[in-house]
């Protein structure tokens, strides 16, 4: 591995997968205080390790407050939203429970459910969104049972950007008594989330993507009345000779030392997010996104997989290049353009499926709050030179 690679010559388009880079204050307020009190939170009175539980404290109230929740210590960190989703469909089924999903969903949920199905009977129901890409509220209602537990929804698709209309869903959920688990991986920190007004039972989210954190961190946020059986058990620096875990939360789903560096960087990132402004950060990301979808539209070869509308979307789109494997058109832009995109199936099997793209998969490209104009030009101009070789 060349450890002198010079990331700033890269033209990144991956963000979808995680963002980078991350703006620079964050990470370096992140590391010095990681510097200056990176120890064991929650575990001893001395100066440090309060300073340490502080900024953990801090955090959870501030993501409570960003996600419209009422109650922080329902806010539980995890190692990200995969960890977090595995929380919550591990803690809340059990046999003989019926979940309804959307083929829009990621393999972080497709892969426990089927693993809820196959070890302890859960059935599963998998609801087709439209051609456009979006569920409807009324096939999800429509496939509820008696015995449905669970309704769980991706809130932004990774594969081709679509935002569903979780409001609705959840309302639906709501007044049927069925407990809504929404996946924001994609969504938080540029879409905004109102866990009490989008009638959000479970909301999971990672800090490396538009929360603009590190790797290794993300979260629950669980509504008051809703519970999740623990499945990890441990150390919480409290009450230490009770023989068996906490009941309350945060405790009750967060075992051992947590990501102090991680939560650190959620702590500044949700300051870089509030002084730039989330509706501007997403407003130009959609603008750079506008003219990549615009060129690639217009390029020969290309073809748009997904909804090409603007509306009620993440700058993420997926194409495939007449003549080209996906695989082979993600080589030559890294290789000949240093371009970084993602190809394949982007653990989204069902939608790929779904389209006519579940053999070979796409070629995804993804905006990120620090992309420039050049950085899509650029794109463009290599996309349109690979098709015309392509049809040489």
């Amino acid at each position: 591995m060349d450890l002198a690679l010079d990331s700033s010559t890269i033209i990144y388009l991956d963000n979808a997968a995680t963002t980078f880079p991350k703006p620079k204050e964050v990470l370096e307020a992140a590391l010095d205080a990681y510097t200056r009190f990176g120890v064991n939170p929650g575990r001893s009175g001395y100066d440090l390790c309060l300073m340490a539980s502080e900024l953990v404290e801090t955090t959870r109230k501030e993501l409570t407050r960003f996600f419209g929740g009422a109650h922080p210590e329902r806010l539980v960190f995890a190692y990200n939203a995969t960890d977090a989703l595995n929380v919550a469909i591990q803690g809340i089924l059990e046999s003989g429970d019926h979940v309804v999903t959307t083929t829009i969903e990621h393999n972080s949920v497709i892969r426990p459910l089927n693993h809820m199905a196959r070890e302890r009977g859960v059935s599963v129901k998998y609801v087709p969104v439209g051609n456009d890409g979006f569920v409807d509220p009324a096939e999800i209602t429509r496939r509820l049972r008696r015995n449905t537990k669970l309704v769980a929804v991706n809130h932004g698709s990774n594969v081709i950007g679509t935002i569903q209309p979780v409001a609705e869903i959840g309302k639906a959920c709501r007044d049927r008594g069925v407990l809504f688990l929404v996946d924001a991986s994609q969504t938080a920190g540029v879409v905004p989330i109102d866990v009490e007004g989008m009638g959000i039972d479970v909301l999971a989210f990672t800090g490396h993507k538009s929360l603009l954190a590190p790797t290794g961190i993300g979260g629950l946020y669980v509504r008051e009345g809703v519970g999740i059986r623990p499945t990890r058990f441990g150390g919480t620096g409290v009450n230490s000779v009770n023989p068996y875990h906490l009941e309350e939360y945060p405790y009750r789903l967060e075992a051992g030392t947590g990501n102090v560096l991680g939560i650190a960087g959620l702590h500044f990132a949700q300051a870089y997010i509030a002084k730039r402004g989330m509706e501007n950060i997403y407003r130009h990301e959609m603008e750079l996104f506008g003219r990549l979808q615009g060129g690639l539209a217009a390029t020969e070869g290309v073809t748009l997989h997904g909804t090409t509308s603007l509306e009620n979307r993440l700058p993420v789109l997926s194409f495939t290049l007449a003549g080209r494997d996906p695989a082979d058109v993600g080589t030559m832009l890294d290789v000949d353009h240093n371009i970084a995109a993602r190809t394949g199936l982007q653990c989204a099997p069902l939608i790929h499926r779904q389209m006519g793209t579940g053999e070979r998969g796409t070629v995804r490209l993804s905006v990120g709050p620090l992309n420039k104009e050049s950085d899509i030009e650029a794109v463009l101009a290599a996309v349109a030179e690979i098709a015309a070789d392509a049809n040489v």
